[in-house]
């Protein structure tokens, strides 16, 4: 006999002739009712243990260059609304749905047993936890966790504020493209839209100079403060608007050799994409007129909206209206840590381009 799900149940999924689907945690309040696990035992214990230790498997075998990277990648390791990040010898979590959120003391007592961190906090202050009438709240669930924590991203090591940095401290999703980004630069190089110097301190390891710009008091102190650690003296920290920088910089003549644009997300949803297509055109369009010829940019959008064809085609038109006719060089995605799944596209959000000016 059925009966009503609670808020955070795991529920079976049936066809309307009555055809098992698959495992779903079900939601009371979300627009986003059921999310799909798929097949699998209805021990929870057994479930989440199986899903979890898939995905620390797998990031065993990408042997990523640091210490800082995703462990689990929600939907894309087949466990919906979870976010497990490694930052050193410490984990951040974050449980964006009711379902998981419910099971939050076993999804620690798993990690716990499966990875034996020095300390585990609870990261849960994204917006998206109103959404499922959940609390917003960061808390130390297990062990200890200092408020900054050092890691390594290549040579290059990032203190780390996990309680109040990004996301869940960094953007780890860029990782492998700042490690690009490196392997690129030469020359004097722009790094627009900085944060904590992700992109602009693997750079500097190859270029002459480094001009980082950030909107962000705290961006700007925390690329001072990293370059300085790093013993990279070649950096600038700015603070500026950069839309309102690169038109400066365009004014003033000044060329450069590497160039990356890595802004916040524009198109929040659908209805912002058109604005958040001539935001990104802009930006491109003025960082095209700065580059040499011969020059290499490297640009990216984390806009969901703003699918691949789309980002070509406005990074086309921006090419045309700055008479800089560009080759494409590469195109990349967000690091093998955060998993692409097929029929989820969802999952593949962040576009980076890598263009040469011919």
């Amino acid at each position: 006999m059925d009966v009503p799900a609670e808020p955070g149940d795991l529920v079976e999924v049936r066809t309307e002739r009555g055809r098992p689907l698959g495992l779903a945690f079900f939601s009371s309040t979300s627009q986003i009712t059921l999310r799909m696990l798929g097949e699998g035992p209805r021990d929870e214990k057994v479930l989440l243990g199986d899903r979890l230790r898939a995905a620390l498997a797998y990031r065993e075998t990408l042997a990523p260059d640091g210490n800082a990277y995703r462990l689990v990648s929600a939907e894309a390791d087949g466990l919906p609304a979870l976010i497990v990040d490694r930052y050193a010898d410490y984990l951040v979590v974050q449980t964006l749905c009711q379902g998981i959120d419910r099971r939050l003391d076993l999804v620690v007592e798993l990690l716990a047993e499966a990875v034996s961190p020095r300390g585990i906090l609870v990261r849960n202050d994204a917006k998206i936890r109103r959404l499922e009438d959940l609390p917003e709240v960061v808390e130390v669930v297990a062990g200890e966790v200092p408020d900054l924590v050092d890691v390594r991203e290549g040579e290059v090591v990032h203190q780390v504020d996990v309680r109040r940095g990004q996301k869940t401290g960094l953007f780890l999703d860029q990782r492998e493209n700042h490690l690009a980004a490196g392997r690129y630069a030469r020359g004097r190089a722009l790094d627009a839209f900085s944060y904590n110097g992700g992109f602009g301190l693997q750079m500097a390891r190859r270029c002459e100079s480094v001009l980082s710009i950030d909107g962000s008091e705290l961006a700007v102190a925390a690329v001072a403060e990293n370059a300085r650690r790093n013993g990279l003296t070649n950096i600038e920290a700015r603070l500026a608007n950069v839309f309102d920088e690169l038109r400066e910089l365009e004014i003033a003549k000044e060329r450069f050799d590497t160039i990356v644009l890595d802004p916040p997300a524009f198109a929040k949803n659908k209805a912002t994409l058109g604005k958040a297509l001539g935001g990104y055109k802009e930006i491109n369009l003025r960082a095209l007129k700065l580059l040499k010829p011969g020059g290499i940019l490297i640009t990216c959008s984390c806009s969901y909206h703003v699918n691949e064809a789309l980002f070509q085609d406005m990074l086309l038109h921006a090419a045309i209206d700055a008479h800089a006719p560009v080759a494409l060089v590469e195109k990349r995605l967000q690091a093998r840590d955060h998993p692409v799944l097929l029929g989820v596209p969802e999952t593949a959000y962040l576009k980076c381009f890598v263009l040469r000016r011919v």
